[in-house]
């Protein structure tokens, strides 16, 4: 369980009886633990080890279990998410067009590495496989605006934007 997060994390007393109210109410049903990390991440939006362990502990069964669940599926995240969500896609026609190229620019701009986030939370960085607009290759997006035919020496340029 490695440590990619660069945000500590800060749970409120009022998320925690949240998420124990959820697991009290399904931990007893059949195949209650994805349910339950499902709601886990809506409460928190991700799946911090510290929230993975109140799982594990509740239901009785090992943490190993539950990290073997929420890191197996891609609709989990361990790590938390930036107010900016930049995800660059690395599919075929965006990678042939340098995508990679706008991927590491990414990460030396922001000084983390992919599915971090920034310190101060503005910025999280993911890559993607393809988000279906490949006439645009190399393509990323933030949040829900769309940055087609970028080169890498545009990146300082559009993350100004959202400063």
């Amino acid at each position: 369980m490695g440590s990619k997060s660069t945000v500590p994390f800060h749970g409120t007393k009022e998320q925690e009886a949240q998420l124990r109210a959820v697991i009290a109410e399904l931990k007893d049903d059949r195949g209650s633990l994805m349910p339950i990390l499902q709601k886990a991440q809506d409460i928190y939006g991700y799946l911090p080890i510290e929230v993975q362990t109140i799982v594990a502990d509740e239901c009785g069964i090992p943490l190993e279990k539950v990290y073997g669940v929420a890191t197996f599926y891609s609709q989990f995240s361990l790590y938390p998410k930036g107010k900016y969500k930049i995800s660059v896609c690395l599919g075929t026609a965006c990678y042939v067009k340098g995508s990679g190229d706008i991927y590491n620019k990414l990460q030396e701009l922001l000084g983390i590495e992919g599915g971090q986030c920034t310190a101060d939370g503005k910025f999280s960085l993911d890559a993607c496989r393809c988000i279906g607009a490949c006439g645009l290759a190399p393509v990323m997006t933030i949040n829900d605006d769309v940055y087609g035919r970028l080169t890498a020496d545009e990146i300082a340029d559009v993350l100004a934007k959202y400063e």
